[in-house]
């Protein structure tokens, strides 16, 4: 499955780049699992929270699935892919926005392109397989059209429009957000280079335009409002990746922990818990403070949203005791060790999904299939991660040989 976005939210860190620059990210190219040191090199809480959110993802692309009750989507605003698409932005700064100096451009221009291929060849298999498994499963029970657009289940005039990105298949439709965001990577750093705030200045004034006109929006076969997740728009969240990754490294340590800050986040973070929590389906009574009034828009990225993430991301970058938890920890070693390996992760977590719907829609939603469901599929990932931390290591050690 092509190598993901090993450093997003992204892009691995290549054999050029040193070990101080492969700090996180989609790709990002990891130290060895077994100790990792809390030192101001590799920053683990990164791979931490995108294996995180790539789990999260697994788990909430399966509606019948029960675990999905438990996810960040049910106590705040926003979910896994908000914190996908930031830690894309921070970790394609340290994969390639330091390269330009120390490499050159077309260097790295090289190696955004060939991250963009990886991740469309990601999405080719994604797609691939759905189309494949879901015409062949109805060959022996009845599936519902929810599972694949009515359009790409039937002929073959659909592939053309797909593999252009003209129609997105729903759960299908992250990856080219990436592929558009990170083909945008070099004008970012351009206007970086002006100035450290003018990309972002920019970048924000056009998210807000399209939160005025979220009719502004990439066209999308399968779906007159366009695509789900719209660039315009998720764009803004992408460029405070970068630009918070940038301000990281001028300052040589963590984000600024600010005192106001941190209250701040932490007192809107509890208003997003009451009133994102979904009180009635817990049988409670509802005490969300503003009912049905507020409904934070995914596809243009709603202001709701955005303060949702960022508050979680200034908590977690701003706090040493979490670089700390997730350099030494077990846990934070096994999820960093996911999130080092993103593209893999979510590609082969994407087909599970699918399988996992076929399956409760198929044989019932029962308790045992909940559990076998969510055992294997959490299993085969964490299975999947390791081996590919292990292929690297020797790797690396038959690199360091051979030298």
């Amino acid at each position: 499955m092509t190598h993901m976005v090993n450093a997003v939210a992204d892009g691995r860190v290549d054999k050029m780049t040193s070990q101080a620059e492969k700090t996180s990210g989609s790709g990002v190219v990891s130290a060895p699992p077994s100790k990792l040191t809390v030192g101001r090199g590799r920053d683990h809480r990164i791979d931490a929270m995108r294996g995180v959110a790539l789990l999260m993802m697994f788990i909430d692309h399966i509606p019948q699935n029960l675990l999905n009750r438990f996810t960040m989507r049910n106590v705040g605003f926003a979910d896994a892919a908000e914190v996908f698409v930031l830690l894309a932005g921070y970790a394609s700064w340290l994969a390639y926005g330091r390269g330009f100096k120390k490499y050159g451009v077309p260097t790295i221009l090289k190696r955004i392109f060939r991250r963009c291929v990886q991740l469309y060849i990601g999405q080719t298999i994604m797609v691939a397989a759905y189309v494949f498994t879901v015409r062949a499963w109805r060959h022996f029970t009845p599936v519902s059209v929810d599972y694949l657009e009515p359009e790409l289940a039937h002929g073959m005039g659909w592939v053309w429009r797909v593999m252009m990105f003209d129609a997105l298949p729903s759960n299908l439709n992250i990856l080219p957000l990436y592929i558009v965001l990170l083909g945008g990577f070099p004008l970012f750093y351009v206007l970086m280079r002006v100035h450290r705030s003018l990309a972002l200045v920019l970048s924000g004034a056009v998210w807000l335009f399209v939160n005025f006109d979220p009719e502004i929006n990439f066209p999308n076969w399968l779906d007159p409002d366009g695509w789900y997740f719209n660039p315009f728009a998720w764009q803004f969240l992408f460029a405070l990746g970068l630009t918070a990754s940038a301000e990281t490294e001028r300052r040589g340590g963590d984000l600024p922990r600010k005192r106001l800050l941190v209250i701040a986040s932490i007192l809107y973070l509890v208003f997003s818990a009451i009133q994102a929590f979904p009180w009635t389906l817990w049988g409670l009574p509802d005490f969300r403070p503003f009912g049905d009034s507020i409904a934070p828009a995914k596809t243009w990225l709603s202001p709701f949203r955005l303060l949702d993430v960022v508050a979680i991301f200034y908590l977690v970058q701003s706090s040493d005791k979490a670089r700390q938890w997730a350099a030494e920890s077990k846990l934070g070693q096994i999820l960093a060790r996911v999130g080092r390996h993103s593209l893999e992760i979510f590609v082969v977590g994407t087909v599970l999904d699918l399988y996992a719907r076929l399956i409760f829609s198929t044989f019932g939603e029962g308790w045992g299939l909940q559990v076998a469901v969510n055992i294997v599929g959490l299993a085969v990932l964490f299975w999947l991660a390791a081996w590919l931390d292990a292929r690297r290591t020797r790797q690396r050690a038959a690199l360091a040989a051979s030298k």
